[in-house]
């Protein structure tokens, strides 16, 4: 019997408890350098500071010194490391506070631009702090200050010192949204002396498929769960609507089109594509949204070495009659160029990277396009592309033709936004149950 089938039918895991959570030799290895390592710690946070990766004034939470005082009241932590897992989080904290009034919310976060984002879409009264970095004394002074009565992390945030650290104050400990490559996978299993004792820890897990769940199970949890994908929930990322008149009088009736959260590797691929479609369509406007925005200047200098006009957002200028390419390196406003262009492809797919979102793009009338690296977003992608409701390229010639297509073709464009959007529609349902779990380890309503 598998473990998730012990879980399924109540039984105790196979493994005695202490088999599961005694830790290996690798876990301790990795506790103690992390407790050597604290030296450096000063040095990591400015170099990362340097690069823009961190926050200068708000160092003392990575140390789990914190920067607010606890409010009175049942405290629920939420982790979510960067944006995507915030985006999946949010849903689920905008119910709690608006269903449950006497929850006090915290959100930690692991990036600037995800703090930027909880800054924005936090619900009144919500905090958000850095998490801190993962050495034992720091998770402790974190507990301590904040102690919360339910910690629960997103998607794939496995920290041992922050895992372990938690259950010993026996806090019950929740991972939502719950993820995980299969790559990752055979390495955890390949450790049981390491995964065995965090996974184990954990109270209870909500994967976003079955063999995921299934996955989590092997690992040592005793309650894994398909609950589905919290992102097909979410709600669109905001839309300025003054922002969105002056690009659109800006652009004059331009045809346009975006690529979304690229990463290293693919403007090549979006130049390339450009300068194909601009035979057909001389006065194209291409938009691209780079994945990490301090890449925008490197991205520009590439643009004008391949021959073409491109210019930054963060310039303050909006694009010009002969710009070729818009490069949009703010933070927080994907989704005014989701909500501007017919047409995105999304990034991370054309390099191995395994994908992002789909949804967003989707929900604000973007028809999506993806190269052939989504396995990041499986079930979203193979539901989307079952249904018509996407479209799959493998390099900047396909990508052109798909794109020249969708954007002179207006029907067949609306035809595949309707079946995206029942797609979509048919992948929704994780926030009730994930609200539905989440029942047992919250306080019992004022009556």
């Amino acid at each position: 019997m598998t473990a998730r089938a012990y879980a399924l039918a109540g039984a105790t895991d196979p493994l005695s408890k202490e088999a599961r959570t005694k830790p290996g030799l690798s876990l301790k290895t990795y506790r103690l350098a992390t407790k050597l390592a604290a030296p450096v710690a000063p040095a990591i946070l400015a170099w990362r500071t340097r690069r823009g990766k961190e926050e200068p004034d708000r160092h003392a939470e990575r140390y789990g010194r914190a920067s607010a005082p606890r409010p009175s009241g049942f405290l629920a932590w939420f982790h979510a490391a960067s944006v995507g897992e915030v985006n999946a989080a949010l849903p689920v904290i905008d119910a709690i506070a608006r269903e449950r009034p006497d929850i006090r919310l915290l959100l930690t976060t692991a990036t600037v631009t995800s703090a930027r984002l909880a800054r924005e879409r936090l619900p009144k009264g919500a905090i958000h702090q850095f998490v801190p970095l993962d050495r034992q004394s720091y998770i402790r002074r974190f507990l301590a200050h904040w102690r919360p009565e339910l910690a629960v992390l997103v998607e794939s945030e496995i920290w041992p010192n922050l895992v372990l650290e938690t259950k010993a104050e026996k806090i019950p400990l929740l991972l939502i949204n719950g993820r995980m490559s299969m790559s990752s996978f055979k390495a955890w299993r390949r450790r049981p002396g390491i995964s065995r004792p965090l996974f184990s820890a954990f109270d209870l897990v909500l994967a976003q498929n079955d063999s995921l769940a299934e996955r989590f199970a092997q690992l040592g949890v005793t309650d894994s769960r398909n609950a589905g994908n919290l992102k097909a929930d979410a709600p669109p990322p905001p839309v300025n609507a003054e922002d969105k008149a002056q690009l659109t009088a800006a652009l004059a009736g331009r045809p346009v089109w975006l690529a979304a959260s690229t990463h290293p590797g693919e403007e090549e691929v979006i130049a390339a594509a450009h300068t194909l479609m601009k035979r057909t369509l001389p006065d194209l406007l291409t938009i691209i949204v780079p994945r990490h925005p301090d890449r925008g200047p490197d991205i520009v200098e590439l643009l004008r070495a391949s021959g073409l006009k491109a210019m930054l957002r963060s310039g303050g200028g909006m694009p010009e009659t002969g710009t070729d390419v818009y490069v949009a390196d703010t933070i927080g406003e994907l989704g005014l160029f989701y909500a501007l262009a017919p047409v995105a492809v999304i990034g991370g797919s054309m390099v191995a990277r395994g994908g992002q979102n789909p949804v967003e793009a989707i929900k604000l009338g973007a028809a999506v396009l993806t190269g052939p690296n989504w396995q990041n977003f499986r079930d979203s992608y193979a539901e989307l592309l079952k249904a018509g409701g996407c479209k799959e390229v493998g390099d900047a010639g396909s990508l052109a033709t798909v794109a020249l297509e969708l954007l002179q073709d207006d029907a067949a464009r609306g035809a595949m936004m309707v079946r995206a959007e029942a797609a979509i529609a048919a992948m929704s349902g994780a926030l009730p149950r994930t609200l539905a779990a989440f029942e047992t380890y919250l306080p019992p309503k004022a009556s």
